[in-house]
């Protein structure tokens, strides 16, 4: 009976422990291995903000995480296992505990000491089949490095792979090493065993039910009599289900062990499961500058008994705000559109396509459709036309696809008066009309992109270059309003640092060579129509303006508001005039970006700080005048969802408006009023500060 207070005192200590709360959880001393990593090893985890902070944990909010004893004991050799593995053999992990009667603050005080580095890593059997040298550069462990198992592990892996991809599929590596923890050196052997070379034997395919065997076998980047290429399997997968006509889709030897009768040959087998024929996406969203929108899609796989696909889309936008669906929204929920004359009529895109995911290669794609839209630009254009295209994407599945397409077109650009007025110095009736009327338009476009990021909607590494070139003459067709050439190219690199850390910068820059045309008799212009040239300035530009806010700029007056007059320090400034874009012929971006992790829900939102950089030119010639450069900083708040992050930024823009004519409208006459006008901006620093709101990154 003595013993019976023991036996009950242990169990009332367990479940004291099991009823701490983890307030705090910290590494000290540990350099070579990142806190977060370390977390992810041990059981023991803290809870979530809302539950350790002192202001708010009072609410009972967040996530709560328990004190185990028997972890935290287990936990300390979970640590120096995984320092042992990574190469640290003398690592010690002492720890400290503050307890309360609620609550638990945990210390991990790790001594690392001095790593076990690699001192000798030598490669044998590939004599003739692989260049040593670059082979070892593409090993993830070597020479100097400290010893860590895992990614010796990698680098035998990583030797398999190139002998797999070079007609040994039945390779193998064999690993040794030998450390001597007391010199703080390892040497390290892979010995390869190549086994037979292979050639590509017969392919054969199952799980077809509608397609046949001869479609699928055009797909693949694997042939018979062809060297055995294991990367060339996976391709193969690749493309087999970005095809969109699988649900699933693997390409791999019949047989894993090699053949006894001394065949050089490797039989494949490709299994497949088709997805359906016919497919239908509906989606609907909203936007500051589109108002609701909605879109959908049917597509047919497999069309006219191959490959083809056969797409069918439709987009509409604008709805609420323009005719015949506009329900009021400009007034209040779709605010921005309020004084937008281009945004009162429903916007819309209809396209047919057909296209062929094999074009005289499995690399190659190519697609032919047709048309019909109406599009607008916040307070620049509005662009409606219907034609048809037809293009060529080279290495369409592969590291820089190119493309070539042709586009042709007949439609009208419709845009206010001073946007034509001022590009042409004319202005009367019947030369806006005709820039008004319906021309053909017919294109050369080349594109060229380089994409390594690793995540598309929210890149935390990688980046990408792209590069658009777009020829129109009178020799693809276009009316003479329609020649000129533009170039526009973009760089962009994400580099992460920390664990969660991002440094994110971009530079893009574009430029315009126009034809000269006879607008009027005598009157001759450098014209690009409105809907061709750069525009800056909104969400995912330059975001210390607003949308197409940056650049050169035209004011209008009428005769019921140009009396509506303030005196500034002698300077008259009309309180109603309407500032309108009207684009440039060359356009240079620059932005950066770091993004961090929240301390409040960080699985969720990121922080931001920014500095946006830019400038739209009327001319050429003006690219290199730095000084017309414009600098906005700023910071925002990016929440991540399924659709991407959603973003709230806020930018300071310390300039004044830019200046422009000042153009006096008496009915539907334009004439110049002032020939050098600049409105005055708040000195307030609030009313400086523009808000951007938008779904996905700025780049």
């Amino acid at each position: 009976m003595l013993c019976l207070p023991a036996v009950l005192t242990a169990p009332l200590a367990a479940q004291q422990e099991s009823e701490r709360v983890v307030r705090q959880l910290d590494f000290v001393g540990n350099h070579a291995i990142d806190d977060y990593t370390l977390r992810t090893v041990i059981a023991t985890s803290q809870s979530s903000w809302f539950a350790r902070a002192a202001l708010v944990r009072a609410l009972g909010l967040g996530a709560k995480r328990y004190f185990d004893e028997l972890e935290f004991r287990r936990d300390v050799v979970r640590l120096i296992i995984y320092y042992h593995a990574s190469g640290y053999m003398q690592a010690v992990v002492d720890t400290s505990v503050r307890r309360t009667p609620r609550d638990a603050y945990i210390t991990f005080r790790i001594f690392e000491g001095q790593p076990v580095r690699v001192r000798h890593l030598d490669v044998t059997g590939i004599a003739g089949i692989v260049n040593e040298r670059p082979l070892l550069r593409a090993m993830p462990l070597k020479v100097g490095d400290p010893f860590n198992r895992l990614l010796m592990q990698a680098s035998a892996d990583t030797l398999a792979a190139w002998l797999r991809n070079r007609g040994f599929p039945y390779a193998q590596v064999l690993r040794n090493f030998d450390a001597e923890a007391a010199e703080l050196a390892a040497d390290i052997s892979f010995e390869a065993v190549p086994g037979p070379f292979m050639r590509v034997g017969d392919i054969v395919v199952d799980g077809l039910r509608r397609l046949d065997t001869t479609t699928v076998l055009r797909m693949l980047s694997v042939h018979p009599g062809e060297t055995y290429r294991e990367d060339l399997l996976y391709r193969s997968q690749r493309d087999l289900y970005s095809a969109g006509m699988f649900r699933a889709a693997t390409v791999g030897m019949r047989d894993t062990v090699p053949p006894q009768n001394g065949d050089t040959t490797v039989d494949l087998v490709v299994s497949v499961a088709e997805g359906p024929r016919q497919r239908i996406g509906l989606g609907a969203g909203y936007g500051t500058l589109d108002c609701f929108r909605a879109q959908g899609g049917w597509s047919s796989y497999g069309f006219l008994g191959d490959a083809r696909v056969l797409n069918l889309s439709t987009r509409v936008s604008k709805i609420g705000a323009g005719a015949p669906l506009n329900t009021g929204f400009k007034e209040n929920v779709c605010r921005p559109l309020f004084e937008d004359s281009t945004s009162d009529t429903l916007n819309y895109n209809v396209a047919l396509t057909l296209l062929q995911p094999t074009f005289l290669s499995p690399s190659h794609s190519a697609s032919i459709g047709v048309f019909a839209e109406r599009r607008s630009e916040f307070k620049t254009y509005t662009r409606i036309q219907v034609g048809a295209n037809a293009g060529v994407t080279f290495n369409a599945r592969r590291r820089v696809p190119l493309g070539l397409a042709y586009g042709y077109s007949v439609g009208r650009t419709e845009a206010t008066d001073a946007n034509f007025c001022s590009v042409f110095n004319v202005c009367e009736d019947s030369t806006l009309t005709s820039l008004r009327n319906p021309h053909p338009f017919a294109s050369l476009t080349l594109t060229a992109a380089l994409r390594t990021e690793d995540f598309t909607l929210d890149p935390t590494r990688g980046g990408h270059v792209g590069i658009t070139l777009l020829h129109a003459s009178r020799l693809l067709g276009s009316d003479k309003l329609y020649e000129f050439n533009r170039g526009e190219i973009e760089v962009a690199r994400y580099i992460p640092f920390g664990r969660y850390g991002v440094l994110a910068w971009r530079i893009h820059a574009g430029a315009l060579l126009p034809a000269r045309i006879t607008v009027s008799p005598g009157q001759s212009a450098l014209f690009v129509p409105p809907d061709q040239r750069f525009y800056a300035g909104g969400p995912n530009s330059v975001r210390g303006y607003a949308a197409n806010g940056l650049g050169p700029q035209v004011y209008v007056v009428d005769d019921s508001t140009v009396k509506d007059t303030t005196i500034v320090n002698g300077d008259t400034l009309y309180n109603q005039a309407r500032r309108v874009a009207t684009g440039g012929n060359s356009l240079v971006l620059a932005n950066a970006e770091v993004r961090v992790r929240s301390p409040i829900w960080p699985d969720r939102v990121r922080l931001a700080a920014f500095v946006d950089v830019g400038q739209v030119y009327r001319d050429q010639n003006e690219i290199f005048s730095f000084k017309s450069l414009r600098v906005t900083p700023g910071a925002g708040v990016r929440v991540t969802t399924p659709l991407g992050p959603v973003r709230v930024d806020v930018a300071y823009n310390g300039y004044d408006f830019e200046s422009g004519v000042l153009k006096l409208q008496s009915g539907t006459t334009l004439t110049d009023y002032r020939p050098n006008y600049r409105p005055r901006r708040s000195a307030s620093f609030f009313q400086r500060l523009t808000l951007q709101f938008a779904i996905g990154q700025a780049f």
